[in-house]
């Protein structure tokens, strides 16, 4: 039986961090949890290193979990002037692994966090193995593109904090609900550590367009030269519900690694971490122990 319950794993985001740390834009927060090799897990847009809490109880009794929150997410520390985009981030995870001076780390990356954790890390001779969850491929569907074809609209900030404090309107299929096979995934935990702070934080929540609104398109049309500098095994683990990064973007990615294998989650969606956690850590595991 794993030695951290469910409960417990949630209520790790719900205390103050382990500590604060500068990363020259802002201070991420950090949390440490579980024994064994070293593992970073880097998380997405607009969520924090919480949506990592549904793995916990798969991994700590395995691996030492290292869990950041950007600044502009969770705990972290930032203010209106601190800069905010997916560089500084980038730059983010350098800063961190350096900080924590972790020499042979694997890392875990999520949606645009598995973007950040590839350049981050793409020919650092402290990575030892990654871990890749439903993240950009270097051809993405039109789900993402038509996604980010919209982050200037005017109006944005309200707009998202109107819909996350929605729940109806959120589970509609092209507002929120398509990012979870499940849409009633969108509310509980999930509402009370991502969507409820976005509805109910304005700083929270400006944080995240401006974000949004840096994103770079050159950082996946780059994907290609920066796999073939990732010389270390990639574990792929992919909800096959995904529309904004489709299966078969991930199955052509593949190839694109000197070493990689994908595992399909049946019947999940972009938080295929969340709705299936215990075959996603089944399937990192083996990769983010060295048994691959």
């Amino acid at each position: 039986m794993p030695t951290m319950t469910a409960s417990e794993a949630a209520d790790v985001f719900r205390r103050e961090p382990d500590q604060f740390l500068d990363v020259g834009a802002g201070e991420a927060a950090y949390r440490r949890v579980g024994t064994g090799p070293d593992v970073l897990f880097v998380h997405g847009w607009p969520v924090s290193g919480a949506t990592f809490r549904t793995l916990l109880p798969h991994l700590v009794d395995h691996v030492t979990c290292h869990l950041i929150d950007f600044p502009s997410a969770g705990s972290s520390r930032f203010d209106a002037d601190t800069p905010l985009t997916i560089r500084q981030h980038i730059t983010t995870v350098q800063r961190v692994v350096d900080l924590l001076e972790l020499d042979r780390v694997a890392v875990v990356g999520h949606d645009s966090g598995g973007l950040i954790a590839r350049h981050a890390m793409a020919g650092d001779s402290r990575l030892r193995a990654m871990g890749l969850i439903n993240t950009e491929p270097p051809e993405t569907g039109w789900r993402f593109k038509a996604f980010i074809a919209a982050r200037h609209l005017p109006g944005l900030s309200a707009g998202l904090g109107w819909v996350a404090g929605k729940p109806r309107i959120r589970r509609i299929g092209l507002v929120l609900g398509d990012a979870f096979a499940d849409s009633s995934l969108l509310d509980g935990e999930f509402d009370e550590f991502f969507l409820r702070p976005l509805h109910e934080i304005p700083a929270r929540r400006d944080a995240a367009v401006k974000l949004l609104r840096s994103f770079d398109m050159e950082l996946v049309t780059e994907l290609p030269d920066i796999h073939r500098r990732i010389d270390v095994p990639v574990q792929l683990v992919w909800g096959d519900q995904d529309p904004f990064f489709p299966i078969d973007k991930a199955r052509a990615m593949v190839d694109t690694f000197p070493d990689a294998r994908l595992e399909t989650i049946e019947g999940a969606g972009l938080f295929s971490h969340e709705e299936r956690p215990a075959e996603v850590a089944r399937a990192l595991l083996p990769t983010l122990t060295g048994q691959h």
